[in-house]
């Protein structure tokens, strides 16, 4: 066998973005080694990447992101690490802030002095629109100043100025990718799309929070992986790119899409009580990506028949997901 041209670490590759990150890396450059680094918490599940147990290019680490040997055993012999290792539920943040704080920050230091240490030259962080905000008019650039709201963002928040500062303090270059939400395939079932779209199939309604005005930027996780292979291949420095969204939704407007995509009315929907702190709007300005040559592949309403067909598809999938307050509702 051929010695791989590139070695990269992705952490979080059990989860939803990661794993579809991992799957369009292998998929894509044949000539790449994969190391998968996951602690697999209760969203990660190595059968998600089952199509590539034999694969000899790729290398499935079960560590998590705040042990230290573990990070420094994966990391050897590793080109570049994109960092998608992270707590994202907001509604499990409220909850239970703590662990967000020592995942997303405590973690990403960890991985961050072993790669600066091990002298990594390229590290792509994902962060997330989030840290920027509720915004009521407009969209954020990369220049916008970071106004988190909720323990999750603000994890995410401070792990973005940790970043900053080992640039600034170390001349150590680490990219920052801050997306829109992003849906799809294998996504677990608490966030919107997949819990509104699973509970259909079940014959359940589905929860909206307050009026359904709340508006949220979407993207489908493919174009993720092709705006995030993209940015890795650029030159190794500290900088910060927004993923902008194919289309801004009120909730209630998606609500209404998922319904019609799969053949229900309104009378499927049952309003709840907002959650704390639910911003707004987030939206993000994206065209110092698109300068650098990329564009989206697919519209919003392909992305969700897409994604609604693998849901019809796949019920053991997310059937034996469905199992907290969060997914089950």
């Amino acid at each position: 066998m051929a010695k791989p041209a590139f070695h990269l670490l992705v952490t979080g590759g059990c989860g939803f973005i990661g794993s579809h990150f991992v799957r369009w890396a292998l998929k894509e450059h044949t000539d790449w080694r994969v190391i998968n680094l996951d602690a697999l918490t209760y969203s990660g599940n190595p059968d998600v990447l089952k199509e590539f147990e034999s694969n000899p290019q790729h290398q499935f680490v079960q560590a998590d992101i705040r042990d230290q040997g573990g990070v420094e055993k994966a990391l050897e012999g590793v080109d570049a690490i994109v960092h998608f290792a992270a707590e994202t539920h907001v509604d499990r943040s409220i909850e239970e802030p703590q662990v967000f704080l020592n995942t997303n920050i405590l973690g990403t230091h960890v991985l961050l002095e072993a790669a600066r240490q091990k002298g990594i030259k390229k590290f792509v962080h994902m962060s997330t629109d989030e840290v920027y905000g509720s915004l009521k008019t407009g969209s954020a650039d990369e220049e916008h100043g970071l106004a988190p709201n909720s323990p999750y963002a603000a994890s995410k928040a401070a792990a973005d100025l940790l970043i900053r500062s080992y640039w600034v303090t170390y001349q150590y270059p680490v990219t920052i990718v801050r997306c829109s939400n992003n849906f799809g395939s294998f996504q677990f079932p608490e966030k919107v799309i997949p819990l509104f779209i699973t509970n259909l199939i079940e014959g359940k309604k589905v929860p909206l929070y307050g009026e359904g005005l709340n508006r949220r930027e979407w993207i489908h996780v493919e174009d993720t992986c092709r705006a995030i292979d993209h940015i890795l291949k650029m030159p190794p420095t500290f900088d910060v790119y927004n993923i902008k969204g194919a289309t801004e939704l009120t909730n209630r407007q998606l609500t209404g899409k998922i319904l019609e995509a799969m053949g229900h009315d309104e009378n499927m929907i049952q309003p709840v009580a907002d959650r704390p702190g639910h911003d707004l709007r987030y939206s993000v300005n994206g065209h110092k990506l698109e300068e650098t040559g990329f564009s989206l592949r697919y519209s919003f309403d392909e992305a969700l028949r897409k994604t609604v067909e693998w849901y019809l598809a796949n019920r053991l999938w997310w059937q034996a997901r469905k199992k907290d307050k969060f997914t089950n509702k």
